[in-house]
């Protein structure tokens, strides 16, 4: 049994910040890559940022300097943090994980989603 756990979404204006956080826990054995996705009406779901577990990040082009990911393996968590936010990044921002579970099967694992809203 794998959880994740999606948190610091919600409403602000442009220019504002935000900090998401995401925490894999359960029955698991090893947490491996970790990333944010995102998703909006009408639009693909497409990579916001990934980091593995050195804390070598990767991150889509139209980031641009905003974001940062960051990651703390004693508590299986990343972060997301958020700077100078338009309208344009308005959407469900999703948590994935590689995850080694007890079980022994390694495969990739998503959050429910945590909403985030951008106002002109």
């Amino acid at each position: 049994q794998v959880q994740i756990a999606e948190s610091g979404g919600g409403h602000v204006q442009a220019g504002g910040s935000l900090t998401l956080s995401c925490v894999v826990s359960g029955s698991i054995s090893g947490v491996h890559a970790m990333g944010w996705h995102r998703m909006a009406p009408g639009r693909q779901r497409e990579l916001v940022a990934a980091i593995d577990r050195l804390g070598i990040a990767d991150y889509a082009h139209f980031v641009s300097g905003r974001f940062i990911i960051s990651r703390d393996n004693t508590k299986n968590a990343i972060y997301l943090q958020m700077n100078s936010l338009n309208p344009e990044h308005t959407a469900e921002y999703l948590c994935t994980a590689e995850v080694r579970a007890l079980s022994g099967v390694r495969g990739a694992h998503w959050g429910q989603g945590t909403q985030v809203t951008v106002s002109a």
